[in-house]
């Protein structure tokens, strides 16, 4: 039995969570949080980073600098219409994000979402575990595999998915200890 595609598909589902995490806001400033916004740039829809420079001079302050300052007024727009909460500071030639500092009821907000994120990864892995055990189970009744082998290779998918879920469970506590922290 390939256990090699069941490892993959679980290691995807815990880098799509690693990836969701990176664009929650737990008061750093952290360029992650503008992946997900795009500009109207001459008439095609692209990433802010793709138009201008990020970077991170302080810990609470992103600067983002257009290497066209045409640009600079969509990207402000774009970010005043996204989610990420954060007004844009524009001084006609550089965009500042100022992060605020988080309150104890936001911090708790961010961690309640950030388990909800983590029971989704889980979630994830339990269901590419039970296809596992369902393509292992299936095999057996064709006889291709021995109801041993059925055994061995319920045990050995289980043994993936108490590691992959055990590491789920680290990233959330470093990440509740960051929000928790700053």
């Amino acid at each position: 039995m390939d256990f090699k595609n069941i490892k993959e598909k679980m290691e995807k589902s815990i880098s799509v969570y690693n990836e969701k995490l990176s664009e929650v806001r737990a008061g750093r400033a952290n360029p992650a949080i503008l992946n997900k916004i795009k500009i109207d740039y001459y008439g095609t829809p692209t990433p802010i980073n793709q138009v201008a420079g990020i970077s991170v001079p302080e810990a609470r302050l992103i600067v983002i600098q257009p290497w066209d300052i045409s640009a600079l007024k969509e990207i402000e727009k774009a970010i005043l219409a996204s989610d990420i909460g954060i007004n844009p500071n524009n001084d006609g030639k550089v965009i500042r994000l100022a992060f605020p500092e988080l309150n104890e009821e936001r911090r708790k907000e961010l961690v309640k979402d950030i388990r909800k994120m983590a029971e989704e990864a889980k979630v994830a892995v339990r269901s590419i575990r039970r296809e596992g055990m369902d393509e292992a189970k299936a095999k057996q009744k064709d006889s291709e595999i021995t109801e041993d082998e059925l055994k061995q290779a319920e045990n050995e998918i289980q043994k993936i998915t108490d590691k992959n879920i055990e590491e789920i469970d680290k990233i959330l506590e470093a990440k509740e200890k960051e929000i928790m922290t700053v």
